[in-house]
């Protein structure tokens, strides 16, 4: 087949475009310029640097297959970085790396797939594709370390049945292992753990630098309205943030309320962040529809544990309580290790559990 291999500069998706080659496919190497700087240049830091793109020319050179550079930049600014500033400065939590996989990545790659020709896009993301009983699956990486389905949960049947995760069948030590016997440039190159578009840096001194209309200070109170504070603006903190709050009260006390409309944080014990019911905004389903057993497990952190639920519609009740959930992360739905969908959390509610404890 003819496939569009999504190549970042990094091992996994330099694997991926080999395994490809390696299957007899016919492959077309693209790498996605996301960002820029003020004057349309190359980034010195975090994605789409010059050396990035050189590392996948290079390995597309080794390969022996044609490869192009597809500027996206103006489309990841307005779908991706206005909406994490704005998602911020309303006290939200978002996760970029989501957004650009539902409104850049995916839809463009099979996009300009279709202009190629090409039966397949193909990604470096741990995740796998199954095709059972007349429909595809999507299930976790072989690697658990390493799997990145949480941030794949926006997928469905017409996504999936023309995209592949080779490395996804290989743990990473394996993936550094085949790219070494390849003699890909890419074999040793450390990972980054950083938000594109932020780098090495604080997301705060982005949003600082991007949008100072963010650091509003306000006042940090306990859950009693107690003054016990100031903070630089709501976009500073998240749910659950222990440190960097200048909260001195004896013993720890975390962000459990952002409330942006009056600037003010709200913050209180371990045990305040337990949440039993949350409600979800965009919710899709893999299959297409929900599950007919409501039951799930949420996964609402990138490599964070599963909590059992029951899915009413787009309320989820959580068996157990959870911490630390925020407005705007996602709450991927799973049963066992299959993804089954999932949502943008709008609200998190705390009462049964709060209840509970008085």
């Amino acid at each position: 087949m003819r496939v569009l291999a999504a190549m970042s500069g990094g091992v996994d998706s330099s694997v991926a475009a080999a395994l490809m080659v390696e299957q007899g496919h016919d492959v077309v190497g693209v790498t996605l310029k996301l960002w820029s700087g003020p004057n349309g240049e190359a980034p010195t830091a975090g994605c789409c640097t010059v050396s990035d793109a050189e590392d996948a020319r290079r390995v597309a050179a080794q390969l022996d297959i044609p490869y192009y550079v597809l500027d996206y930049s103006e489309v990841f600014m307005d779908g991706v970085v206005e909406r994490f500033v704005a998602d911020y400065a309303s006290g939200r939590t978002p996760n970029p790396c989501i957004e650009c996989n539902r409104t850049v990545k995916f839809s463009r790659l099979l996009e300009h797939a279709a202009e190629l020709e090409c039966d397949l896009v193909v990604t470096g993301h741990y995740a796998r594709t199954m095709r059972e009983a007349g429909r595809w699956r999507l299930v976790r990486g072989k690697d658990r370390h390493k799997d990145q389905s949480y941030v794949l949960s926006m997928l469905g049947q017409r996504e999936l049945a023309r995209v592949r995760f080779p490395v996804g069948e290989l743990t990473k030590a394996e993936t550094r292992r085949r790219a070494a016997e390849l003699g890909l440039r890419t074999a040793a190159k450390p990972e980054s753990q950083d938000i594109c578009f932020v780098g090495a840096g604080d997301y705060r001194e982005f949003l600082r630098r991007v949008a100072p209309e963010t650091e509003r200070p306000g006042p940090i109170l306990d859950l009693d309205g107690r003054r016990v504070g100031a903070h630089r603006g709501v976009a500073t903190v998240t749910i659950g943030q222990r440190r960097g709050l200048g909260v001195a009260v004896g013993e720890p006390r975390y962000v459990v309320e952002v409330r942006p409309e009056t600037a003010t944080v709200v913050v209180g014990r371990r045990e305040d962040l337990a949440v039993d019911e949350l409600t979800l905004t965009d919710l899709s389903w893999v299959a297409g529809e929900p599950p007919s057993d409501p039951r799930v497990e949420v996964q609402y952190r990138a490599h964070g544990e599963t909590v059992p639920g029951v899915v009413d519609g787009t309320v989820l009740r959580l068996a157990e309580p959870a911490f630390g959930v925020a407005p705007g992360q996602t709450a991927t739905l799973y049963r066992g290790d299959e993804v089954l969908g999932g949502g943008i959390i709008v609200t998190a509610r705390r009462d049964r559990f709060t209840a509970a404890r008085r």
